[in-house]
């Protein structure tokens, strides 16, 4: 039995020949990450549209924030596990077990993120953005308050909606085209 490399169940093939551009993106993820992620193939169809998801990503992720980056990867864990993506979960718990440096940290966020040791600060970011992915349309002020009092400020509350918010759109994407993750992701921090 021959192994599907597709990174999704669609039959887009990747635009040949990558721009440079995007051919030297590509080589960045091979050297640091020992691999080029399935969602970058995924998208590669459309070079446009590969840009826009890139662009918008590493501004959510990797972007100066008042989160961390680890911050913003159990955000996506958490909103990945309501959403049941298999792709976010494998690829994001990877992130958090890394960035974490515990491996059962990711694990717990995949399963129950409450039954996590995390701090007062983390804990009300987590419930909010589990709010903001399953009822969006009842956040209310009492809400943002309760981030507030935990120590957000303005401009915090709006890169935790932002980053719940994408990936309620990616998780929709990946499981909708049965996006897979790469396999090294599995092995990752453990």
């Amino acid at each position: 039995m021959t192994k599907d490399t597709r990174p999704t169940a669609l039959n887009l093939p990747i635009a040949e020949p990558l721009p440079p551009e995007t051919q030297a993106y590509f080589d960045v993820c091979q050297d640091k990450l020992g691999m080029v992620p399935n969602v970058l193939r995924a998208y590669a169809f459309d070079i446009d549209k590969l840009n826009a998801f890139t662009a918008m990503y590493n501004d959510l992720m990797l972007a100066g924030s008042g989160l961390s980056k680890l911050e913003r990867e159990m955000i996506a864990v958490v909103v990945s596990s309501i959403n049941k993506c298999f792709y976010c979960l494998t690829a994001h718990g990877a992130a958090v077990r890394a960035l974490s440096g515990d491996p059962k940290l990711g694990e717990m966020l995949v399963m129950n993120w409450r039954v996590a040791a995390l701090d007062l600060r983390q804990r009300a970011m987590l419930a909010f953005a589990e709010k903001v992915t399953k009822t969006s349309a009842e956040v209310a002020e009492i809400d943002r308050a309760a981030l507030r009092e935990a120590g957000f400020s303005d401009r915090d509350i709006w890169d935790i909606v932002t980053v719940a918010a994408f990936f309620n759109m990616t998780n929709r994407v990946a499981s909708a085209t049965d996006m897979r993750p790469n396999d090294e992701y599995h092995a990752q921090s453990r």
